[in-house]
């Protein structure tokens, strides 16, 4: 992956995926009966692994608030959050994030530090993959939706970085899960609060772990008492909106 920016082939192999899928979509039958448990065995069932990375949590804005009560409603918002999370995940994944959950309005994945294709900083990845995944939704998911009369869906994204343990919890050959335990990456979902649709929102950590210039030109003071404080300084923890975004192909 280029991290700097979008390259011409990532962005025609993503146009032709999307549309892909959404001939997929409004093909299948995407209601089913049962249910299958993904097959996970990296890690034992109340084991855990402590890792530094990127916690980047991803909100749709106002999803309650989109027509839900009839058959046909309902059918409609499960195809389009189908095309929207199944490219969502994918871009993750190629930044080299791992997705932890869907939330059913938004997702949580967390980016490892020295992980990717090349290997990067966590922090400098996830924003990276968040700046794809706004110009995705602007430029391909959005006029799919248009053109079908669907009102398009806005997102915000907040970004953090520290340790955290990676953990499987649950029973047995029943529900369980990986997990991101840690104040990160509570912190991280709590920091959705202070943006609004379409914002990138980075806690002062995942600021300092990107390339001095992309601080310099592309950061700025959003939230300087957050009500958290470092814990041997007691200073407070300031959060930081991100303003750059992918401007063409490189």
């Amino acid at each position: 992956m280029n991290y700097e920016g979008l390259t011409a082939s990532y962005w025609k192999e993503q146009a032709q995926r999307i549309e892909d899928l959404r001939k997929k979509i409004n093909t299948q039958s995407v209601v089913s009966s049962g249910r299958t448990v993904p097959d996970d065995e990296a890690l034992v069932i109340g084991s855990g692994r402590r890792l530094n990375v990127a916690v980047m949590f991803l909100d749709i804005s106002d999803s309650s608030s989109r027509p839900s009560y009839a058959e046909a409603e309902q059918l409609t918002n499960l195809r389009v959050f189908n095309l929207f999370f199944s490219e969502m995940v994918k871009i993750a994944e190629d930044y080299g994030g791992f997705v932890e959950k869907n939330t059913g309005d938004g997702l949580l994945a967390y980016f490892e530090d020295r992980g990717g294709d090349p290997p990067e900083v966590g922090t400098k990845r996830a924003v990276a993959c968040a700046l794809t995944m706004l110009a995705t939704n602007e430029l391909y998911v959005t006029p799919i939706l248009r053109n079908s009369a669907i009102p398009p869906l806005v997102f915000r994204i907040s970004i953090d970085h520290g340790p955290v343990t990676i953990a499987r919890l649950g029973a047995p050959r029943r529900f369980n899960s990986i997990v991101a335990i840690g104040t990160t990456a509570n912190f991280a979902s709590k920091m959705l609060a202070h943006a609004k649709p379409g914002e990138i929102v980075l806690g002062e950590q995942a600021k300092l772990q990107l390339p001095l210039r992309w601080q310099e030109q592309f950061t700025r003071l959003a939230v300087l008492f957050t009500g958290w404080n470092y814990i041997l300084s007691g200073a407070p923890y300031p959060l930081y909106w991100y303003i750059g975004r992918w401007s063409r192909l490189v």
